[in-house]
């Protein structure tokens, strides 16, 4: 459990250490101060005792934890991790996460996702995003009535992306699926670990520039792999390089063509990339 905490947190051990001690320091202050102020009031203990008491703890704690991590040296981390509270406080409130679905082809796991989405009330595909005007995942967009925006190569790499659009748009999460361009710098800086690709190979083999679609499938049919599968993953500055979050795999035959292990893919892709994205979404901050 604490190296899970520590992981998540992403601290050194003595950081963690100090966390916790913060975290029990300005617990029992709180709870010193809590009762202090208490025993002014004509209260007896009792139901509104303990509601006004539960109240006071509420408004305290962040104050009391602030204090008690500035001789500890976490000021930082805990300032940090009250504006996290408050921002999921304030989702509670609005809790739709708006996605951009990045696509270049015909849009098959971009019409799964949108079909996996309409179920689920706290996320919404609010625009498709293509770099191709004759691509089909257009008229997937249209028949959905989601909003498009057709992108310009000198504006996407030299320009700003297209951030200040996307910011515009509300946008909180960019989902590539099947998008052929890299992805530049700007994009990756202005969604941190909000950007996810879905790679038809279970990387980190058969990955990396020109490495999409049939190539792969025709890569792993010529090595005589006895599997491929499916590689969803943080999206960074590097072709297929990005952190990991989910594969599987299936079987490869002898005698399959890369076209058939395209479909095993395609079906792979559908079954499990919109329940990825959606748990992901949800847990990202």
């Amino acid at each position: 459990m604490f190296k899970k905490w520590k992981e998540k947190w992403k601290v050194s051990w003595l950081q963690f250490v100090l966390i916790i001690c913060t975290f029990a320091c300005g617990g029992s202050l709180c709870g010193f101060v809590g009762r202090k102020l208490l025993s002014f009031t004509s209260l007896e203990k009792g139901l509104i005792y303990f509601i006004v008491y539960i109240i006071t703890m509420s408004i305290l704690w962040p104050f009391c934890v602030l204090l008690i991590s500035i001789p500890l040296g976490q000021f930082t981390f805990f300032r940090n991790y009250l504006q996290r509270m408050a921002n999921r406080m304030t989702r509670k409130v609005n809790t739709t996460r708006r996605i951009a679905i990045f696509a270049s082809g015909a849009g098959s796991n971009a019409a799964k996702i949108i079909e996996h989405l309409q179920k689920n009330q706290h996320i919404q595909v609010s625009l498709i995003v293509c770099n191709k005007p004759e691509a089909g995942v257009l008229n997937i967009a249209k028949a959905n009535n989601i909003e498009t925006l057709l992108i310009e190569k000198e504006i996407f790499f030299r320009g700003d992306a297209y951030v200040n659009t996307l910011k515009a748009k509300h946008i909180d999460f960019i989902v590539l699926a099947g998008f052929l361009w890299k992805v530049p710098a700007a994009l990756i800086q202005a969604y941190p670990n909000k950007i996810i690709n879905i790679h038809p190979a279970l990387l980190p083999k058969y990955g990396g520039k020109g490495m999409y679609g049939n190539f792969v499938h025709e890569a792993v049919v010529a090595s005589g792999d006895i599997e491929s599968g499916i590689t969803i993953h943080y999206v960074n500055e590097n072709f297929d390089e990005g952190k990991h979050i989910f594969q599987v795999s299936c079987a490869v035959s002898k005698d399959d063509t890369p076209d058939m292990v395209a479909a095993k893919i395609h079906q792979l892709e559908h079954q499990h990339f919109p329940k990825v994205i959606e748990e992901v979404v949800l847990a990202t901050e």
